[in-house]
């Protein structure tokens, strides 16, 4: 863990442990779930910190947004680099109680082409991990928030057309785990919420073999719902929640056959 945080740099900037602007940043705020969720946090009163590599989408989001908002553009398959920079989008922001881990890609992949693999790897994994541990650093100095991140329901078993996608979620949820045992083994009161979305209407979805596809708008209403709630897991939408114990409960050699 890279130390760069102190109790006293947590409160800053006029902010006080007792008396704060509810403060979120968003990590792949561009586009996708993402977007939607910076959305309706601003929309509930959050001033929004807005991360993504495509820096032109989040200055364009900024004009939609009715509370304050932060732009930092990150590139979170550069790690070393990523992690100052969500640190000093901290520090422009004062204090921050809620994070979410949204950056994400995933390709269909039968062909197992390695540069679509390296490039999932490098975004669900590598940059996920590198930007938590700036998160759960800053949080634990803190003494108490939310961290959230936007995993699958593709993390609960592999796909031979996409296996770096779903393994790469099978290690966010994983780690949003061991992060959870974490704080309660410091006796912090930080919340740690791992959704699982199912199919969501964007451009990840690619509209190939698609069902149940909820509207991106629906999904950041039920996942800001879960925030509020301190909830520390959920399906998205909730129907997935019958995908999943099927795919949970399937034998092998009948989840092989579909």
């Amino acid at each position: 863990m890279v130390s760069g945080f102190s109790r006293t740099s947590v409160v800053a900037s006029g902010f006080s442990r007792t008396n704060f602007v509810k403060n979120a940043i968003v990590i792949g705020a561009s586009s996708g779930i993402g977007r939607a969720l910076a959305q309706v946090l601003s929309e509930n009163g959050y001033s929004v910190g807005l991360a993504a590599r495509r820096e032109n989408l989040l200055h364009e989001l900024t004009g939609e947004l009715p509370t304050p908002s932060f732009v930092k553009a990150i590139d979170v398959t550069k790690t070393d680099e990523a992690m100052q920079l969500l640190r000093e989008l901290i520090s422009e922001m004062g204090d921050v109680e809620l994070f979410v881990l949204s950056a994400g890609v995933g390709f269909v992949n039968p062909t197992l082409d390695w540069t679509k693999e390296r490039d999932t790897i490098d975004v669900n994994v590598s940059g996920f991990a590198a930007t938590a541990n700036v998160i759960v650093e800053y949080l634990q100095s803190r003494g108490s928030g939310q961290i959230v991140s936007i995993s699958s329901i593709a993390a609960l078993r592999g796909n031979r057309a996409a296996p770096a996608y779903n393994a790469s979620k099978a290690f966010m949820s994983n780690y949003m785990e061991a992060l959870r045992n974490r704080f309660h083994k410091r006796g912090l009161p930080v919340v740690v919420t791992d959704v699982q979305p199912g199919f969501v209407d964007t451009a990840m979805a690619k509209g190939e073999g698609v069902f149940w596809a909820a509207p991106v708008d629906k999904a950041a209403r039920q996942i800001f719902s879960a925030i509020q709630k301190r909830k520390e897991h959920l399906y998205v939408t909730r129907r997935w929640r019958l995908i999943a114990w099927m795919m949970k409960a399937a034998p092998d050699w009948l989840y092989h056959r579909f």
